[in-house]
């Protein structure tokens, strides 16, 4: 059974040698704030989601990874509905991703509702793709 929690600075070691696309300084700091997500099949970590804000006031996943052997059960999925269902109970009603548009990581956002919002053209790298989608309203 797949269970998701938030990270605390004690993730560090989980963490590091897996999350190369990020200085360590920022990754403790985003550990600390508590902007990564974990999941973990039974005691088997699984993968993560990490976000920050867009504009800051907007959540942007900024990376979900999977471990290699892990990809294709569901994971990313649960993963990123319970990461929307957290932003929508703390109020906000829309949130982002982006990928590259020569990866099949874009397939995967449309499949859960993800929108084309926009590009990024960078010299020497492919398109950036920013993809948006709304939450519903939080009820209560």
């Amino acid at each position: 059974m797949i269970t998701i929690r938030s990270s605390t600075v004690d993730d560090l070691s989980l963490l590091l040698p897996c999350d190369r696309h990020i200085a360590e300084d920022e990754l403790v700091r985003i550990l600390t704030a508590g902007r990564i997500l974990l999941a973990f099949d039974g005691l088997r970590f699984v993968g993560w989601l990490r976000y920050g804000l867009f504009w800051d006031e907007i959540p942007m996943v900024n990376m979900l990874y999977l471990q290699e052997e892990q990809r294709g059960r569901g994971y990313g999925r649960t993963l990123v509905t319970e990461w929307e269902r957290r932003m929508c109970a703390a109020g906000y009603r829309r949130v982002m991703t982006s990928t590259q548009a020569d990866e099949d990581a874009q397939h995967f956002w449309r499949k859960l509702g993800y929108r084309d919002a926009g590009a990024l053209l960078l010299p020497e790298q492919a398109t950036e793709l920013l993809l948006l989608k709304e939450l519903p309203a939080s009820e209560g």
